[in-house]
């Protein structure tokens, strides 16, 4: 491949808009994020701390690939580019934002690697002697050299177990600063929630964030230290069999030939054979260790999925076709590990090989010298050692290179997720990508949208031209046949859904909070479940009880400090009251109820609206749902109709009767000179 077609071009991102908010900022959210779609932001337990914070750098220029290259060509460059991007924020452990212990640990290691070589010269020196001392019949020199075996012993020893230990202490304290890092780009401005809306390589990110990272953090610390420490043997051994076994002469033809330091060459060329046969047959190992990878990825995913919907399968009855399921993923990772385990029986093979060959080839090479007398027992030993050695850190290959392929896997799969989330990134910043503004209301209202768009990210319209202005204490619903964008609209204004165009504002201060329709219910206690996104402890138990029996689950007061699995204990109903719990709790100055009562009675749907209406008589209300029995509790009525290019309101009515007219839906729904809203017949 040339060197124009083999790499990826850099081109320039797109020129950031100005100084990025959170989405809770720009909307003057809630204390944590609304929950969506029954998901919320994972609660970070104060006990468990991360060891090493990361701090996530700038996505790095967005590459495109050359044109001039052949499909095979750009695979090639990217996954390359893949290796590229891991390191750009794997790095940043060891620069000014990084870890203040990373370079000392790093010091540390490569110090004790130097240390712990002289120690094995020192052995290798005592072997010698030793055999030497035998071949002699010299008792006085074996008792001298048998005392001192111990503490050489135990100091090389104590090496080995402290490089183990700042090993992996920087292999720990590595992965907690990355992993940290990409959590906190994963979870910012609901990206976790975005990932599912977009194409792109970052499938089941809970397996890259946990055991692919944990692997692409801990084998390069492995391989820097193997690497250092086989250059230093190989460096210092070379020398001691080049000086011990000294030249070869080979009688051919009635002529010698004289091979200097023939221990030295016979090791290079052993290595090079070993190393080269590994490459050869283990070509394919990265490849095969991605797609084992991901089988098995796929197949947590599976299970899990199975676990989080049990009581649905189990009412449909459909334990049969999740097994199917299961059994073709759990099917194509047995596939995937077959065509591993023949790679890794080629390897083991020459490994095997190589390990029985590598102790018998010097002693067959200096037993010429040795029965001539030219070299004495202990050096044979020596140098059978010190061929060991040399031949150990020359084929250091050969026994880390499926460890080296799986690194390989497991960074690039990594590397993909962090490029989905540079897209998100730059999209946020981007004024080409159509991305809906928030900020803040101009007038008395508590939330305004302005020309606002929705759009999916590849600019499907979905909602279009939306013009509203919602008053402090109003209750809007927001009606529509399904799928005319309603749910949609609604993350729009949650700050979750984020392509389109216009702006959504909020009135300063004021406070958002999102009841879906199906809540998420976070394991642990129930005292928990109900102080949701809070901390649990935030309210006292008496105030959570009276929350309970204000909702209808006044019968779980008794268990509020007990731990179950309450997201599968509870109903779907329950689930929805226990919600309606915490937004008495949480005293919000907007709610949004998207679908929030579906799983209730009409009766006990009554119950639940009047009850909020009485506990938070100014808080103001936006409802998504079908119902028309809610027209009741609400004081404006907005219809979504569905259309080719977008949905559009089409009615804006009020459902109580209102003294005046203000100018609450404007020109983009009525037209010029049109009326503003129509009020429904009391």
């Amino acid at each position: 491949m040339s060197g124009a077609k083999s790499k990826l071009k850099s081109v320039d991102g797109a020129k950031p808009r100005g100084a990025g908010k959170s989405r809770q900022e720009k909307a003057s959210a809630v204390e944590a994020a609304p929950e969506v779609d029954g998901q919320a932001a994972p609660e970070v337990d104060a006990q468990a701390v991360p060891e090493v914070d990361g701090k996530a750098a700038p996505p790095p220029d967005v590459v495109e690939p050359d044109p001039e290259l052949t499909p095979e060509e750009a695979e090639q460059a990217r996954k390359r580019y893949l290796l590229r991007r891991f390191w750009i924020s794997a790095r940043g452990y060891w620069g000014r934002g990084g870890d203040r212990l990373a370079w000392p640990f790093t010091i540390g290691v490569l110090l004790l690697i130097c240390i712990n070589i002289g120690f094995q010269y020192g052995i290798n020196v005592w072997n010698r002697s030793m055999f030497d001392a035998l071949e002699q019949r010299n008792a006085r020199s074996v008792y001298f050299l048998s005392a001192i075996f111990v503490p050489l012993v135990i100091c090389s020893g104590s090496l080995v177990v402290a490089q183990v230990y700042l090993r992996m202490t920087i292999q720990r304290r590595w992965r907690s600063w990355l992993t940290t890092a990409v959590i906190a780009r994963w979870l910012a401005n609901g990206r976790y929630y975005q990932l599912n809306l977009v194409g792109g390589d970052h499938q089941n990110p809970e397996a890259r964030m946990t055991e692919d990272l944990r692997i692409a953090t801990e084998s390069p610390v492995d391989f820097i230290a193997g690497v250092l420490n086989a250059f230093l043997s190989a460096s210092t051994f070379i020398v001691v069999l080049w000086t011990i076994g000294g030249a070869l002469t080979l009688p051919i033809g009635g002529e010698s030939i004289t091979i200097p330091g023939f221990l030295v060459i016979t090791a290079m060329i052993y290595a090079a054979i070993t190393s080269t046969s590994m490459v050869v047959i283990g070509r394919n190992f990265v490849q095969l260790s991605e797609r084992k990878n991901q089988a098995e990825a796929e197949l947590r995913y599976t299970l899990t999925r199975v676990r989080e919907n049990g009581e649905s399968i189990a009412l449909l009855g459909g334990e049969e076709e999740e097994r199917s399921g299961i059994d073709r993923n759990f099917g194509h990772v047995l596939r995937q590990w077959a065509l591993l385990t023949g790679q890794h029986m080629r390897t083991a093979a020459v490994s095997q090989g190589s390990s029985l060959f590598a102790p018998v080839v010097p002693i067959l090479l200096c037993a010429p010298k040795f029965l001539e007398g030219s070299m004495t027992l202990g050096e044979v030993m020596q140098a059978a050692s010190a061929f060991g050695i040399v031949q150990g850190a020359f084929g250091w290959l050969v026994d880390n290179y499926p460890r080296l392929a799986d690194w390989n896997a497991c960074a690039r799969r990594i590397a993909s997720l962090m490029m989905s989330l540079d897209g998100l990134e730059r999209a946020e910043q981007s004024d080409a990508l159509g991305r809906i503004q928030h900020g803040e209301t101009n007038d008395g209202a508590i939330l305004s949208l302005d020309n606002l768009s929705v759009t999916l990210d590849d600019g499907t319209a979905v909602v279009k031209e939306t013009e509203v202005a919602i008053e402090p204490g109003e209750r809007v619903l927001v009606a529509g046949e399904s799928g005319s964008g309603k749910s949609t609209l609604v993350r729009a204004v949650a700050g979750l859904w984020p392509w389109g165009g216009g702006s959504v504002n909020f009135h300063a201060g004021r406070r958002l909070f999102m009841l879906p329709q199906r809540p998420y219910i976070p394991s642990g206690t129930l005292r928990r479940a109900v102080a949701y996104p809070a901390a649990a402890d935030k309210w006292t138990i008496k105030q959570i009880k009276a929350a309970l029996d204000k909702v209808g689950l006044g019968y779980l007061a008794d268990r509020i400090k007990e731990e179950a699995p309450w997201d599968q204990t509870l109903s779907g109903g329950e689930k929805q009251r226990l919600a309606f719990a915490r937004l008495l709790l949480h005293t919000p100055d907007i709610v949004v109820l998207d679908e929030a009562t579906s799983a209730l009675d009409e009766k006990s749907q009554d119950k639940m609206m009047e009850t909020v209406i009485h506990e938070l008589p100014d808080v103001t209300i936006i409802s998504v749902a079908h119902r028309a029995e809610l027209e009741a509790f609400h004081s404006r009525k907005v219809t979504l109709e569905r259309r080719e290019g977008g949905a559009k309101l089409v009615s804006d009515i009020d459902l109580v009767p209102r003294k005046g007219g203000r100018n609450l839906l404007g020109r983009a729904l009525w037209g010029s000179g049109a009326p503003n809203r129509k009020a429904a017949r009391p």
